[in-house]
């Protein structure tokens, strides 16, 4: 196998990524190439999707499998070498909550997108490999949002992608999620929120999710923990995997969760500051699956951080105007 080959990348489009055209798609994950770049790759056939040659208007299918081939001109790719920022490199060491032969499952640190770009020099996948270059492969099974903490697949084996993407689309894993919800829920009854979402157009940070009709089915079943005058804690149990669907679903509810900048509420965001809280209270808390190569289950767990703990220690059990 040539140099060459050996640095051409294969990624496996998930579930969020379905319905992008490959031309977008591309300027995404060759950030900083021109745009004439790309079209000229995809021209000339040394983009391929499932081993075909594909149109500039050709939208992705998940558990496709795009080759992406190295290319000169683009911004400088911070997984090349170097060192980690200070800390990262003992996160990711202890963050890890499941590893075997196949399969790598961290615990999220929130604030840590998971591939680099524009905005963000080191992603967790480029870290990762990076910090552990003997794994000749390692890829994302699903994507958490950047300020989101928590439970994070990575496989280790193409055919481990597979089978983990297979086992998505089939909905056979349960992901759940801790929450802080703003405001009282009237019941502490377990619910269900099932109001499809349509991904608005936008990349990175601009990208916005809205309830429509014209939308993709989604479902999230809530289960109340606890609540207080002010707020809500739940774990969510996502049904569908769409991008900002806990969200969203939380916001179209009337409780968005606590600390969420893009679809919560400014004025009881800042009443949830004065608790501690000082970014967006989603956790992935556990995941439970199969093992995609002996089929035995697998549940993993991680732990509520420390400073979200800590604000619902610092949550008022009633309301000022009741203390009066």
């Amino acid at each position: 196998m040539s140099e060459h080959e050996r640095s051409v990348r294969y990624h496996h489009v998930i579930e969020d990524e379905a319905g992008q055209r490959i031309d977008n798609f591309l300027l995404r994950q060759l950030k900083g190439l021109p745009r004439s770049r790309v079209y000229r790759l995809l021209r000339k056939g040394e983009v391929r999707i499932d081993g075909g040659r594909a149109r500039p208007a050709r939208r992705l299918r998940t558990g496709e499998v795009v080759r992406i081939p190295p290319v000169a001109g683009r911004r400088p790719d911070d997984s090349a070498g170097g060192q980690l920022p200070a800390g990262l490199a003992e996160r990711l060491r202890n963050g890890v909550l499941y590893e075997d032969e196949r399969l790598l499952i961290l615990d999220k640190p929130s604030g840590l997108a998971v591939h680099g770009g524009s905005t963000v020099r080191v992603g967790l996948v480029e870290a990762l490999r990076r910090h552990r270059p003997e794994l000749p492969f390692l890829e994302l099974v699903h994507r958490l949002d950047q300020e989101t903490s928590g439970c994070l697949m990575l496989a280790k084996r193409r055919s481990t992608l597979r089978r983990l993407h297979e086992q998505l689309r089939r909905g056979a894993v349960e992901k759940r999620y801790t929450a802080l919800l703003l405001g009282r829920l009237r019941s502490s009854e377990p619910f269900r929120v099932d109001a499809p979402l349509e991904r608005l157009p936008g990349r990175g940070r601009d990208r916005q999710v809205q309830v429509s009709k014209q939308g993709r089915p989604a479902a999230t079943a809530i289960q109340v923990e606890r609540r207080w005058p002010q707020a809500t804690l739940v774990t969510a149990r996502l049904e569908t995997g769409r991008t900002h669907q806990i969200r969203v679903h939380a916001q179209h509810i009337g409780h968005p969760v606590a600390g969420d900048d893009r679809y919560g509420d400014r004025a009881r965001n800042a009443t949830a500051r004065g608790w501690g809280l000082r970014r967006l209270f989603l956790h992935a808390s556990s995941l439970r699956l199969k093992h995609p190569e002996t089929g035995a289950s697998i549940e993993v767990q991680a732990p509520l951080s420390d400073d979200l703990q800590a604000v619902l220690d610092q949550l008022p059990e009633t309301r000022k105007e009741e203390q009066a």
